[in-house]
């Protein structure tokens, strides 16, 4: 079985490495960005929290998501076939 080794000078898988690394974190933030809304809103308009309650909430999820989801991604490098990925 041939050994696989990609080389840094292959621009198409490059340019597929930076795609699917943009598009990793257009998802990450919409997954952040639909909780903190749902939250958000359920707690305005459906529990007696209010809009103050529903904004404090909505702050809070989404700096423990920036932490948890996105900032997680930031750390790891470009390159898939780099060590410890």
């Amino acid at each position: 079985m041939a050994d696989f080794t990609p080389s840094q000078s292959d621009q198409d898988l490059l340019v597929h490495e930076r795609t699917y690394h943009v598009f990793s974190v257009f998802v990450r933030w919409s997954i952040v960005g639909v909780a903190v809304a749902l939250t958000v809103l359920t707690l305005w308009f459906a529990t007696p929290a209010g809009f103050l309650g529903g904004l404090i909430a909505g702050v809070v999820l989404a700096v423990a998501g920036y932490f948890a989801v996105i900032r997680h991604e930031q750390h790891q490098p470009l390159d898939l076939w780099t060590e410890g990925r």
